[in-house]
């Protein structure tokens, strides 16, 4: 019974590493009152990033949307002018579940176990300027969990990009 439910726990531990380190979170904004119908071209501003191999990963993948998008890029005096950031963090997290190989008891008796799992987060921030009015138009970020591997790093960084751009431009209010 108690390597039935060794096994148990450590496939359910297993599950939840697995499960948190596979989620990719995407998030947009735009400016309401933004006619994404007149932008057509655009240029780079900046972008920031710890590593230098990044530059052009990440150029290149919003290069690709963009293009997808029917969208020119310029050397300069875009539509458009363009800023990302790749933002670095560790994140914690505590997977708790009952029972357990050696588990402790709390005051009221009840077993329980947990591990805390520390792992590095990359976050890309996209920002689309308009040039005429100096105004942020489109806001767009991109959080994955990283890997030793840097291949994963770059096939994630990828997918990540196509869903920061997948309802881009914004649809016109009615």
């Amino acid at each position: 019974m108690k390597v039935q439910r060794a096994v148990l726990v450590f496939m359910l531990i297993v599950l939840g590493l697995a499960t948190t380190s596979f989620t990719q979170t995407v998030k947009t904004d735009y400016d309401r009152n933004a006619d994404f119908s007149r932008y057509k071209t655009y240029s780079w501003k900046k972008v920031e990033t710890i590593n230098p191999l990044w530059v052009d990963r990440i150029k290149n993948a919003v290069n690709i949307e963009l293009g997808g998008k029917g969208w020119t890029q310029v050397a300069t005096g875009g539509d458009v002018s363009i800023a990302a950031v790749e933002i670095t963090r560790e994140h914690s997290a505590v997977l708790t579940y009952y029972g357990g190989l050696e588990n402790w008891r709390d005051s009221e008796g009840s077993g329980y176990d947990y591990v805390v799992k520390r792992e590095q987060v990359g976050t890309l921030v996209v920002q689309l300027f308009d040039n005429g009015t100096k105004k942020l138009v489109w806001r767009g970020s991109s959080a994955n969990t990283l890997s030793d591997k840097s291949k994963k790093n770059i096939k994630n960084f990828e997918k990540g990009v196509q869903e920061l751009f997948e309802h881009f431009p914004p649809k016109p209010k009615d």
